[in-house]
């Protein structure tokens, strides 16, 4: 007992016990940093250029500074010379003067520096700081968290993620902003977009979808749905490799029904002009090795990721997404396909509906969150059976949700006549239609509405731009050529597959 008696003593008295407030923990903080930075931009123009960008007045320890810091953020907005007269005045109109420390304080921060030398490098450290407190202050709210057993560990897990990814892309949150700073960013990316060559966004490599579209843009979801076997995974795999081999973009490739293996050999098949049975089987002759191993070169190099993770839920998706634009820098994101995800958490959201709505606002969220497009595959309803006519589908089709199409900024669908013994379009020239594909773009929030025609080729399972002189006649032939069986077998494969069939494209 004696002993504790002087340790609790000791702890009070001496300031070098290990109770001594010395030993204690306190927040990450670079104060005397601050008090540089704070004095260089008070003295020197060029240091409140470079630092404005990356500082925000939260990242400041001191409450003081903070204040400080703000003052000089709305001199610079208003265009205002920044000094210490100046940072004064705006003090004084904010009626924060005194809260700093006055004049003297002021004086004081400018004489602890000379220039706004090493400005940017300070600045960095500060932030660094900051984020160590945020860090231990989403730490701590994780361990509260986890001891509540309330909590779905889906949703905690999903949290998590979401706030430490937030720190990692320094936007925290975001604010509200006014009318007059988006009219200058605005105009600002008009003018980035004036004196760019080509698109706005993503080309997908189709020349009338990209006329129409201008590429897909930033934060857009776009859904592309079709019945099976109309082609929505070739489509999507062929547009994948436009993006990546021919314009080194790179892209995320979600698959939930075929396997990695099986889409880079549809891949190596289009990539290659070598028949996707020859490559299953393995039978290929000498010259066709050699046109694989050369030709299939481009497509090793492109920045294309797959992930063929089965019932894949939408908590993980944003997961995988957050961290592949982390690592990869990827600008596009697809997903094949949309009803196959789930939400992932033991709190269902009630039927099936209400499930892929929940899907599709958080694809949407998380478009807008990584700033880049997503395209989301997705089936239709049997509707499109049981109608007559063309069996051309509409917005009505989209199968299990209206918040689909609600969410959507792009609703497309995938029509080919073949598919149902249809070898002509019904335009009033009748025109053939054989180893041709609709693409119909029946919402565009931001454009208009179109149906652009495209080639496709089965025995590669490749979509390309319908040129004028295509002769689709022509193109039966060779294709029956090259798969050597006649006429009636090769529209055969085109004929009806039930919904329960394998979508072989």
């Amino acid at each position: 007992m004696k002993s504790i008696r002087n340790v609790s003593s000791a702890s009070s008295s001496n300031p070098g016990s290990v109770y001594s407030i010395q030993k204690g923990k306190i927040p990450p903080q670079a104060v005397d940093l601050e008090e540089v930075v704070l004095g260089a931009m008070m003295i020197d123009k060029k240091g409140v250029d470079e630092v404005i960008d990356i500082l925000h007045p939260d990242v400041f320890y001191k409450e003081s500074h903070k204040i400080i810091y703000s003052a000089i953020i709305n001199l610079f907005e208003q265009q205002e010379p920044i000094d210490i007269k100046t940072v004064s005045h705006q003090l004084k109109k904010e009626a924060k003067l005194n809260f700093i420390g006055g004049d003297i304080y002021l004086v004081e921060l400018t004489q602890k520096v000379s220039s706004s030398a090493h400005i940017e490098f300070h600045s960095r450290i500060i932030l660094q700081k900051y984020i160590q407190r945020k860090l231990i202050e989403i730490s701590s709210e994780i361990i509260e968290s986890s001891y509540d057993e309330t909590t779905d560990v889906f949703d905690l897990l999903d949290n998590a993620e979401s706030k430490i990814y937030d720190i990692s892309q320094g936007n925290l949150k975001k604010n509200s902003q006014t009318a007059e700073n988006l009219v200058i960013a605005a105009k600002k990316k008009i003018e980035e977009i004036s004196k760019k060559e080509g698109l706005s966004g993503i080309p997908s490599g189709f020349n009338e979808i990209d006329k129409l579209t201008s590429g897909w843009q930033q934060s857009d979801l776009i859904i592309i749905a079709a019945r099976p076997g109309m082609g929505k995974t070739a489509f999507t795999l062929s547009m994948a490799r436009n993006i990546s081999v021919e314009n080194n973009i790179p892209v995320a490739f979600f698959s939930l029904e075929m396997s990695a293996l099986q889409l880079i050999t549809r891949l190596i098949s289009s990539e290659t002009g070598l028949n996707s049975e020859k490559l299953r089987t393995g039978k290929l002759e000498k010259f066709e090795w050699e046109q694989l191993n050369v030709k299939v070169s481009n497509l090793e190099n492109a920045p294309l990721y797959i992930d063929d993770t089965p019932s894949l839920s939408i908590f993980e998706l944003r997961a995988k997404a957050r961290r592949l634009s982390s690592q990869y820098g990827i600008k596009l994101i697809v997903l094949d396909y949309l009803q196959l995800m789930t939400i992932g958490s033991s709190q269902k959201s009630g039927n099936r509906e209400q499930e892929i709505s929940t899907i599709s606002r958080n694809l949407k969220a998380l478009a807008k969150e990584l700033d880049i497009p997503i395209i989301a595959l997705s089936q239709l309803s049997r509707a499109v059976e049981l109608r007559g006519g063309t069996k051309r589908p509409i917005l009505s089709d989209l199968r299990e949700s209206g918040a689909i199409e609600q969410d959507a900024d792009i609703v497309s669908f995938l029509y080919r006549p073949e598919y149902y013994k249809i070898d002509e379009w019904d335009d009033e020239d009748r025109t053939p239609a054989l180893g041709q594909a609709e693409f119909i773009v029946s919402k565009h929030r931001n454009g208009g509405l179109n149906s652009i025609k495209l080639k496709f080729i089965s025995s590669l399972g490749k979509f390309e731009n319908l040129n004028a002189f295509d002769n689709p006649f022509e193109y039966q032939s060779k294709l029956n050529e090259e798969t050597k069986i006649n006429p009636d077998q090769a529209f055969e494969s085109g004929s009806y597959r039930s919904e329960e069939e394998e979508d072989p494209f």
